[in-house]
């Protein structure tokens, strides 16, 4: 199927499925309200396997106009720089929000770099195997003047993980046939490197430590929940 086809029909589920959900009404369970909404601060340990928090506590904040929108579609965010025991740098950004609505699109990195002016010269699907699944990730380049910056993310919707606008649409939807408003988490790494590949295995080593440094409650809601 050409990619035109693809998008036409991805654009007619949407339609259909949207046009169920308006039949059945709008969702009124919040997920959140139901497990509880998490805290960043406390989940993320500050310090796992090789990694601990950069020693200055130096991060790389958004800009004030887009921390302005990060405030108004996510209840929380949270900002680190971690160091390996070699030096290796990861910076984390995660954003939690209680409603997965439409609006979290303007914080996935191919919106929101862009919009701070970097350009992305790389971006492509991977997958980030776990111990007992593997889960889809975005892979990016991002690049402003001499700062060349690999990204690696995934969206959380619910308890399922998403790498594209329209499966977190059709995740959204999913929840809203069972009547549930999902809530959802944004989860990036990124490290500053010209040699993609080098990056992105650094990306890998950092996740797969976190991975197992977190509590099993905590990785099930930054990871996806294991099939």
């Amino acid at each position: 199927m050409n990619p035109s086809r693809r998008r036409a029909g991805f654009a007619s589920l949407l339609m259909i499925t949207g046009a169920a959900l308006g039949y059945v009404g709008k969702p009124s369970k919040n997920m959140a309200d139901e497990i509880g909404m998490p805290d960043l601060e406390a989940m993320f340990p500050k310090q796992f396997g090789e990694w601990s928090l950069e020693p200055s506590g130096a991060v790389i904040l958004p800009s004030p106009y887009l921390q302005s929108i990060l405030d108004k579609i996510y209840n929380q965010t949270l900002a680190r720089t971690y160091v390996n025991t070699k030096g290796s740098r990861i910076m984390l950004s995660v954003a939690y929000g209680g409603d997965q609505s439409d609006g979290t699109s303007a914080h996935r990195p191919e919106v929101c770099y862009p919009a701070q002016g970097f350009a992305i010269t790389a971006n492509t699907q991977d997958y980030l195997q776990l111990p007992n699944t593997k889960i889809p990730v975005r892979r990016l380049m991002s690049v402003l003047g001499p700062r060349q910056e690999p990204i690696t993310y995934w969206v959380i919707v619910g308890d399922e993980v998403v790498t594209t606008g329209v499966g977190q649409k059709l995740a959204q939807m999913r929840y809203g046939l069972r009547n549930l408003i999902a809530d959802g988490m944004l989860v990036r790494v990124s490290s500053i490197d010209a040699d993609m590949k080098r990056a992105y295995n650094l990306h890998t080593e950092f996740l797969l430590d976190l991975y197992a440094g977190m509590a099993g409650s905590s990785a099930d809601r930054v990871f996806g929940r294991a099939g």
